[in-house]
Protein backbone atom coordinates (compact mmCIF):
# COMPACT_ATOMS: atom_id res chain seq x y z
CA UNK A 1 0.00 0.00 0.00
CA UNK A 2 2.86 2.38 0.82
CA UNK A 3 4.43 1.74 -2.59
CA UNK A 4 1.15 2.48 -4.34
CA UNK A 5 0.02 5.64 -2.57
CA UNK A 6 2.99 7.40 -0.94
CA UNK A 7 3.49 9.63 -3.97
CA UNK A 8 -0.13 10.04 -4.95
CA UNK A 9 -0.62 13.68 -5.97
CA UNK A 10 -4.07 13.47 -7.61
CA UNK A 11 -6.35 16.43 -6.98
CA UNK A 12 -10.00 16.79 -8.02
CA UNK A 13 -10.71 19.17 -10.90
CA UNK A 14 -11.12 22.75 -9.66
CA UNK A 15 -14.77 22.97 -10.79
CA UNK A 16 -15.80 20.11 -8.46
CA UNK A 17 -17.29 21.17 -5.14
CA UNK A 18 -15.36 19.88 -2.12
CA UNK A 19 -16.86 19.63 1.37
CA UNK A 20 -14.82 18.52 4.37
CA UNK A 21 -16.12 17.08 7.63
CA UNK A 22 -15.05 15.73 11.00
CA UNK A 23 -16.73 12.45 11.91
CA UNK A 24 -17.88 11.67 15.45
CA UNK A 25 -20.29 9.52 17.40
CA UNK A 26 -22.09 9.71 20.73
CA UNK A 27 -23.02 6.33 22.12
CA UNK A 28 -22.74 4.90 18.61
CA UNK A 29 -24.95 7.56 16.99
CA UNK A 30 -23.03 9.26 14.14
CA UNK A 31 -22.40 12.97 13.77
CA UNK A 32 -20.95 14.53 10.62
CA UNK A 33 -19.69 18.05 11.39
CA UNK A 34 -19.10 20.29 8.35
CA UNK A 35 -15.75 22.09 8.48
CA UNK A 36 -15.31 23.67 5.02
CA UNK A 37 -16.79 23.97 1.54
CA UNK A 38 -20.29 25.16 2.42
CA UNK A 39 -21.62 28.23 0.59
CA UNK A 40 -22.56 31.34 2.62
CA UNK A 41 -25.51 30.79 4.97
CA UNK A 42 -27.56 33.96 5.44
CA UNK A 43 -29.55 34.84 8.55
CA UNK A 44 -29.19 36.49 11.94
CA UNK A 45 -30.77 33.80 14.11
CA UNK A 46 -30.19 30.07 13.99
CA UNK A 47 -33.78 29.55 12.81
CA UNK A 48 -33.20 31.99 9.95
CA UNK A 49 -29.96 30.20 9.03
CA UNK A 50 -31.63 26.80 9.12
CA UNK A 51 -34.49 28.09 6.98
CA UNK A 52 -32.08 29.62 4.44
CA UNK A 53 -30.06 26.42 4.21
CA UNK A 54 -33.22 24.35 3.77
CA UNK A 55 -34.50 26.62 0.99
CA UNK A 56 -31.21 27.02 -0.91
CA UNK A 57 -28.86 24.15 -0.07
CA UNK A 58 -30.97 21.13 0.73
CA UNK A 59 -29.12 19.27 -2.04
CA UNK A 60 -26.02 19.44 0.19
CA UNK A 61 -27.87 17.73 3.03
CA UNK A 62 -28.96 14.96 0.67
CA UNK A 63 -25.60 14.68 -1.07
CA UNK A 64 -23.60 14.35 2.15
CA UNK A 65 -26.00 12.36 4.35
CA UNK A 66 -27.69 10.05 1.83
CA UNK A 67 -25.97 7.30 -0.11
CA UNK A 68 -23.42 6.95 -1.61
CA UNK A 69 -21.60 9.31 0.81
CA UNK A 70 -23.77 8.50 3.81
CA UNK A 71 -26.67 6.22 4.70
CA UNK A 72 -30.27 6.34 5.93
CA UNK A 73 -29.20 6.73 9.58
CA UNK A 74 -26.53 9.42 9.09
CA UNK A 75 -26.78 12.68 11.02
CA UNK A 76 -25.11 16.06 10.59
CA UNK A 77 -24.43 19.39 12.32
CA UNK A 78 -23.61 22.78 10.83
CA UNK A 79 -21.82 25.25 13.12
CA UNK A 80 -21.84 29.00 12.43
CA UNK A 81 -20.73 32.10 14.36
CA UNK A 82 -23.19 33.54 16.88
CA UNK A 83 -24.01 37.01 18.11
CA UNK A 84 -25.15 36.01 21.62
CA UNK A 85 -23.70 32.52 22.24
CA UNK A 86 -20.39 30.83 21.59
CA UNK A 87 -21.79 29.17 18.47
CA UNK A 88 -24.99 28.72 16.49
CA UNK A 89 -25.70 25.16 15.34
CA UNK A 90 -28.46 23.39 13.45
CA UNK A 91 -28.91 19.73 12.66
CA UNK A 92 -29.53 17.60 9.56
CA UNK A 93 -30.96 14.10 9.11
CA UNK A 94 -32.40 11.85 6.42
CA UNK A 95 -35.76 13.64 6.29
CA UNK A 96 -34.75 17.23 6.95
CA UNK A 97 -33.82 19.34 9.96
CA UNK A 98 -34.02 18.75 13.72
CA UNK A 99 -35.15 21.28 16.30
CA UNK A 100 -32.58 20.15 18.88
CA UNK A 101 -30.14 17.25 19.21
CA UNK A 102 -28.63 16.11 22.49
CA UNK A 103 -26.20 13.57 21.09
CA UNK A 104 -24.83 16.29 18.79
CA UNK A 105 -24.38 18.76 21.67
CA UNK A 106 -22.46 16.11 23.65
CA UNK A 107 -20.22 15.46 20.63
CA UNK A 108 -19.77 19.13 19.73
CA UNK A 109 -18.77 19.97 23.30
CA UNK A 110 -15.92 17.49 22.96
CA UNK A 111 -15.03 18.80 19.50
CA UNK A 112 -14.87 22.51 20.28
CA UNK A 113 -12.59 22.06 23.29
CA UNK A 114 -10.31 19.37 21.90
CA UNK A 115 -9.76 21.26 18.64
CA UNK A 116 -9.44 24.69 20.29
CA UNK A 117 -12.47 26.11 18.48
CA UNK A 118 -13.55 27.39 21.90
CA UNK A 119 -10.75 28.08 24.43
CA UNK A 120 -10.55 25.76 27.44
CA UNK A 121 -10.99 27.38 30.85
CA UNK A 122 -10.02 24.95 33.59
CA UNK A 123 -11.02 21.30 33.86
CA UNK A 124 -14.75 21.96 33.48
CA UNK A 125 -15.08 24.57 30.71
CA UNK A 126 -18.49 25.69 29.50
CA UNK A 127 -19.83 26.49 26.04
CA UNK A 128 -23.18 27.84 24.88
CA UNK A 129 -24.97 26.91 21.67
CA UNK A 130 -27.94 28.54 20.04
CA UNK A 131 -30.03 25.73 18.56
CA UNK A 132 -33.41 25.97 16.79
CA UNK A 133 -35.19 25.13 20.07
CA UNK A 134 -33.37 27.80 22.13
CA UNK A 135 -30.08 28.30 23.97
CA UNK A 136 -28.25 25.33 25.45
CA UNK A 137 -25.38 25.46 27.95
CA UNK A 138 -22.88 22.59 27.93
CA UNK A 139 -19.93 21.63 30.09
CA UNK A 140 -16.96 19.33 29.58
CA UNK A 141 -15.02 17.22 32.04
CA UNK A 142 -11.38 17.32 30.92
CA UNK A 143 -8.54 15.04 32.03
CA UNK A 144 -5.09 14.95 30.43
CA UNK A 145 -6.24 17.39 27.76
CA UNK A 146 -9.15 15.24 26.58
CA UNK A 147 -12.88 15.59 27.13
CA UNK A 148 -13.91 12.50 29.08
CA UNK A 149 -17.62 13.32 29.21
CA UNK A 150 -19.96 16.14 28.27
CA UNK A 151 -23.13 17.40 29.88
CA UNK A 152 -25.68 19.96 28.84
CA UNK A 153 -28.66 21.74 30.33
CA UNK A 154 -31.44 21.52 27.84
CA UNK A 155 -34.28 23.83 26.95
CA UNK A 156 -37.44 23.68 29.14
CA UNK A 157 -39.03 20.26 28.71
CA UNK A 158 -42.60 19.29 29.49
CA UNK A 159 -45.32 16.64 29.30
CA UNK A 160 -47.65 17.51 26.42
CA UNK A 161 -50.19 14.65 26.19
CA UNK A 162 -50.74 12.02 28.88
CA UNK A 163 -52.32 8.56 28.73
CA UNK A 164 -53.74 8.87 25.23
CA UNK A 165 -54.52 6.16 22.72
CA UNK A 166 -54.63 5.97 18.94
CA UNK A 167 -55.68 3.34 16.41
CA UNK A 168 -52.73 2.42 14.19
CA UNK A 169 -53.25 0.51 10.92
CA UNK A 170 -52.02 -3.11 11.11
CA UNK A 171 -51.04 -2.66 14.78
CA UNK A 172 -54.25 -1.81 16.65
CA UNK A 173 -54.85 0.48 19.60
CA UNK A 174 -51.66 1.98 21.02
CA UNK A 175 -51.38 3.84 24.32
CA UNK A 176 -48.90 6.71 24.45
CA UNK A 177 -47.70 9.93 26.05
CA UNK A 178 -46.18 12.88 24.21
CA UNK A 179 -43.43 14.93 25.84
CA UNK A 180 -41.10 17.67 24.63
CA UNK A 181 -37.35 17.77 25.29
CA UNK A 182 -36.28 20.07 22.46
CA UNK A 183 -38.45 18.02 20.09
CA UNK A 184 -41.79 16.28 20.53
CA UNK A 185 -41.77 12.49 21.00
CA UNK A 186 -44.48 9.88 21.46
CA UNK A 187 -43.57 7.44 24.24
CA UNK A 188 -44.87 3.90 23.90
CA UNK A 189 -44.20 0.82 26.02
CA UNK A 190 -42.60 -1.89 23.89
CA UNK A 191 -43.84 -4.98 25.77
CA UNK A 192 -47.59 -4.68 24.93
CA UNK A 193 -46.58 -4.55 21.23
CA UNK A 194 -44.28 -7.57 21.66
CA UNK A 195 -41.26 -5.56 20.57
CA UNK A 196 -37.78 -6.21 21.90
CA UNK A 197 -35.50 -3.23 22.33
CA UNK A 198 -32.62 -4.94 20.54
CA UNK A 199 -31.17 -5.10 17.05
CA UNK A 200 -33.14 -8.32 16.51
CA UNK A 201 -36.29 -6.21 16.12
CA UNK A 202 -34.59 -3.41 14.18
CA UNK A 203 -36.92 -3.55 11.16
CA UNK A 204 -40.10 -3.94 13.23
CA UNK A 205 -39.10 -1.03 15.46
CA UNK A 206 -38.73 1.17 12.38
CA UNK A 207 -42.04 0.00 10.92
CA UNK A 208 -44.00 0.39 14.16
CA UNK A 209 -42.32 3.69 15.00
CA UNK A 210 -43.25 5.23 11.66
CA UNK A 211 -46.82 3.94 11.77
CA UNK A 212 -47.41 5.19 15.30
CA UNK A 213 -45.84 8.58 14.62
CA UNK A 214 -47.94 9.10 11.49
CA UNK A 215 -51.18 8.03 13.19
CA UNK A 216 -50.63 10.36 16.16
CA UNK A 217 -49.66 13.26 13.89
CA UNK A 218 -52.87 12.78 11.90
CA UNK A 219 -55.10 12.51 14.98
CA UNK A 220 -53.60 15.00 17.46
CA UNK A 221 -52.45 18.59 17.22
CA UNK A 222 -48.78 19.08 18.13
CA UNK A 223 -48.19 22.73 18.95
CA UNK A 224 -45.08 24.35 20.37
CA UNK A 225 -46.04 27.27 22.66
CA UNK A 226 -43.86 29.80 20.80
CA UNK A 227 -42.46 28.53 17.47
CA UNK A 228 -44.45 27.14 14.54
CA UNK A 229 -41.20 25.70 13.11
CA UNK A 230 -41.02 23.38 16.14
CA UNK A 231 -44.67 22.27 16.05
CA UNK A 232 -44.43 18.70 14.81
CA UNK A 233 -44.01 15.18 16.16
CA UNK A 234 -40.38 14.22 15.61
CA UNK A 235 -40.38 10.57 16.57
CA UNK A 236 -41.58 7.56 18.53
CA UNK A 237 -39.62 6.29 21.54
CA UNK A 238 -40.23 2.73 22.69
CA UNK A 239 -39.49 2.10 26.37
CA UNK A 240 -38.88 -0.98 28.47
CA UNK A 241 -36.87 -2.44 31.36
CA UNK A 242 -33.11 -1.98 31.52
CA UNK A 243 -30.90 -4.90 30.56
CA UNK A 244 -28.24 -4.12 33.20
CA UNK A 245 -28.81 -3.76 36.93
CA UNK A 246 -28.49 -0.23 38.28
CA UNK A 247 -29.93 1.35 35.14
CA UNK A 248 -33.39 2.87 35.04
CA UNK A 249 -34.64 1.60 31.68
CA UNK A 250 -33.91 1.14 27.99
CA UNK A 251 -35.41 3.08 25.10
CA UNK A 252 -35.20 3.07 21.31
CA UNK A 253 -35.96 6.23 19.35
CA UNK A 254 -37.32 6.06 15.79
CA UNK A 255 -37.19 9.59 14.36
CA UNK A 256 -37.34 11.52 11.08
CA UNK A 257 -37.93 9.09 8.18
CA UNK A 258 -37.41 5.89 10.14
CA UNK A 259 -33.96 6.68 11.52
CA UNK A 260 -32.92 4.58 14.52
CA UNK A 261 -30.93 6.42 17.16
CA UNK A 262 -28.01 4.31 18.33
CA UNK A 263 -27.70 6.45 21.46
CA UNK A 264 -30.38 6.81 24.15
CA UNK A 265 -31.29 10.17 22.49
CA UNK A 266 -30.40 13.36 24.37
CA UNK A 267 -33.65 15.17 23.62
CA UNK A 268 -35.54 11.93 24.21
CA UNK A 269 -34.16 11.36 27.71
CA UNK A 270 -34.81 15.06 28.40
CA UNK A 271 -38.45 14.53 27.46
CA UNK A 272 -38.52 11.39 29.62
CA UNK A 273 -37.25 13.38 32.60
CA UNK A 274 -40.12 15.83 32.07
CA UNK A 275 -42.64 13.01 31.64
CA UNK A 276 -41.54 11.08 34.74
CA UNK A 277 -41.33 14.24 36.85
CA UNK A 278 -44.85 15.28 35.81
CA UNK A 279 -46.16 11.83 36.77
CA UNK A 280 -44.43 11.93 40.18
CA UNK A 281 -41.99 9.18 39.18
CA UNK A 282 -38.80 11.30 39.23
CA UNK A 283 -37.78 13.72 41.93
CA UNK A 284 -35.83 16.90 41.29
CA UNK A 285 -32.07 16.18 41.07
CA UNK A 286 -32.68 12.41 40.96
CA UNK A 287 -30.40 10.89 38.31
CA UNK A 288 -31.47 8.01 36.09
CA UNK A 289 -29.36 6.16 33.52
CA UNK A 290 -31.02 5.02 30.29
CA UNK A 291 -29.73 2.44 27.82
CA UNK A 292 -29.90 2.52 24.02
CA UNK A 293 -30.47 -0.21 21.44
CA UNK A 294 -26.70 -0.90 21.41
CA UNK A 295 -26.31 -0.63 25.19
CA UNK A 296 -24.75 2.85 25.27
CA UNK A 297 -25.78 5.11 28.15
CA UNK A 298 -26.96 8.61 28.98
CA UNK A 299 -27.71 9.91 32.45
CA UNK A 300 -30.41 12.53 32.96
CA UNK A 301 -31.89 14.49 35.84
CA UNK A 302 -34.36 17.34 36.22
CA UNK A 303 -32.39 20.12 37.91
CA UNK A 304 -34.96 22.92 37.95
CA UNK A 305 -38.69 23.50 37.60
CA UNK A 306 -39.99 26.34 35.47
CA UNK A 307 -42.92 27.48 33.33
CA UNK A 308 -42.78 27.32 29.55
CA UNK A 309 -45.79 29.11 28.14
CA UNK A 310 -48.78 27.36 29.72
CA UNK A 311 -46.79 24.24 30.67
CA UNK A 312 -45.17 23.17 33.91
CA UNK A 313 -41.66 22.29 32.74
CA UNK A 314 -38.28 21.15 33.98
CA UNK A 315 -34.72 21.92 32.93
CA UNK A 316 -33.05 18.56 32.22
CA UNK A 317 -29.34 17.94 32.50
CA UNK A 318 -27.97 15.15 30.30
CA UNK A 319 -24.55 13.46 30.56
CA UNK A 320 -22.90 11.33 27.87
CA UNK A 321 -19.65 10.54 26.07
CA UNK A 322 -18.51 11.03 22.48
CA UNK A 323 -15.59 10.05 20.25
CA UNK A 324 -13.90 11.53 17.18
CA UNK A 325 -13.59 8.88 14.47
CA UNK A 326 -12.06 10.60 11.45
CA UNK A 327 -12.16 13.21 8.71
CA UNK A 328 -13.70 13.17 5.25
CA UNK A 329 -13.30 15.05 1.97
CA UNK A 330 -16.35 14.72 -0.23
CA UNK A 331 -16.18 15.59 -3.93
CA UNK A 332 -19.16 16.53 -6.11
CA UNK A 333 -18.54 15.87 -9.79
CA UNK A 334 -21.18 17.84 -11.77
CA UNK A 335 -21.46 14.87 -14.11
CA UNK A 336 -22.07 12.34 -11.34
CA UNK A 337 -25.70 11.19 -11.71
CA UNK A 338 -25.86 10.55 -7.93
CA UNK A 339 -24.15 13.75 -6.77
CA UNK A 340 -27.32 14.68 -4.79
CA UNK A 341 -27.58 11.24 -3.27
CA UNK A 342 -30.37 8.74 -2.83
CA UNK A 343 -31.93 7.03 0.15
CA UNK A 344 -32.95 3.42 0.67
CA UNK A 345 -34.98 2.67 3.78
Amino acid sequence: MRILFDNLDWQPPPHWQKITTIEMHTGGEPLRVYTSGLPPIKGETVLEKRRYFREHYDHIRKGTLWEPRGHADMYGAIITPSTDADLDVFFLHNEGYSTMCGHAIIALTKLVFETGLVPKDGENPRVTFNVPAGKVSAQATIANGQVRESSFRNVPSFLYLQDQQVDVPEIGTVRFDVAYGGAFYAFVEAEPLRLSLTANDYSRLIDYGRRIKNSIAQSFSIKHPFEDDLSFLYGTIFTGPAFESGHHSRNVCIFAEGEVDRSPTGTGVSARAALHHAKGELQLNEKITIESIVGSLMTVQAVEVTKFGPYDAVIPEVIGTASITGRNEFYFDPEDPFREGFILR
